[in-house]
Order: structure tokens, then C-alpha cells, then sequence
């Protein structure tokens, strides 16, 4: 009997850890009217600097410039990390209506956010659907990986991102 509790018991524990370490998404909105305008120009082409909220003190800056967009990850001691997301793509660019987060419990370990992308010279109206992923991490944040559009492009990008932590920052023009 006694063999027998301390076999659930470990069992218990076990899956309580598995799921603590379970890796969860939330996400933030990144659309100008559900964030903080902080610059606002209209020279030249205009430009514009909103701060989003994120999660666990975590916060997203999304710059447009040019008729382009990136996104910076602000982390809780107020630390910008720059991911300059149109150093990978020459073209113009948007980024989605939200990033996901993804989360080891409650601390994020990578960020997942939609990347539209004008790629020809012909029509600047027909754009490429990718997903940048960036990964959260004390020694580095930044753009590790790009998912091409495809029917399982959610499901790789996450799979990316759970993954980032051992993967390098990647340089600029390395995705194509």
C-alpha cells in the first residue's frame, strides 16, 4: 500500500511539473488604436512610434517609417531590443493586427508576429504573408527565424519559437 501512494505521489509531481513547464500563447494588440501613440510626424512620408501592452511587464513598440513596420520588444527594465524587421525584407512592409507570445509559465520565451510584405516591383499591393519569430532570452533578443506562408505556417512558427532559445540571432538579409 504504501508502495503504492508513493507511486501516485511521484506520478502527481510529475505531471504537475510538465505542467508548469507547458508552453502557453498570449498575445497583444498591435493595431495604432489599441496602443499608446508616443510619435506621430507627417514629414516626408510620415512616421509613427506606438507602445503596445505585452505581458509579464513586457512591452511592444511597433515604428512605421517609410511604408514600413517593424516591432521592438521593450523588456521590464525598460531595455529596447530592436528587431528591425525590414532589414530582412527590402520591400514595404506591415506588420498583423497582434503578436503572440509565447510563455514558459508566466515568463515569455519568444515572440511570433504576422509580416506582410510587398515583394513586387509590379504591384505593390500584392504581398507575402510571413511570420517573424524572435526569441526572448537574458543573453539575446532577436529575429531567429521567418515561416514562409503555407497551410501549417501557425503551427511551424510556434514550433520555431518553442525552439529559439538554442537558435542564433539572424543578420540581415540572411532569410532569403
Amino acid at each position: 500500500m504504501t508502495k503504492m501512494i508513493f507511486v501516485v505521489l511521484i506520478f502527481g509531481l510529475t505531471v504537475a511539473a510538465n505542467v508548469q513547464a507547458q508552453i502557453t500563447s498570449r498575445y497583444t494588440d498591435l493595431a495604432a488604436e489599441k496602443c499608446k501613440t508616443i510619435e506621430l510626424t507627417d514629414d516626408g512620408g510620415g512616421s509613427y512610434k506606438g507602445e503596445c501592452l505585452g505581458v509579464a511587464g513586457y512591452k511592444l513598440e511597433v515604428i512605421d517609417g517609410d511604408l514600413r513596420q517593424t516591432v521592438n520588444i521593450v523588456s521590464p527594465n525598460r531595455k529596447v531590443h530592436e528587431l528591425k524587421f525590414w532589414e530582412f525584407f527590402g520591400g514595404f512592409s506591415s506588420v498583423g493586427p497582434r503578436a503572440e507570445w509565447r510563455l514558459k509559465g508566466s515568463k515569455p520565451i519568444a515572440l511570433i508576429v504576422r509580416f506582410n510584405v510587398s515583394e513586387d516591383p509590379e504591384d505593390s499591393n500584392k504581398l507575402t504573408s510571413y511570420l517573424l519569430v524572435a526569441k526572448i532570452t537574458d543573453a539575446a533578443t532577436c529575429v531567429t527565424d521567418t515561416i514562409k506562408p503555407s497551410r501549417t505556417q501557425n503551427a511551424e512558427a510556434r514550433r520555431a519559437a518553442d525552439r529559439s532559445r538554442s537558435l542564433p540571432c539572424r543578420k540581415k538579409d540572411s532569410f532569403r
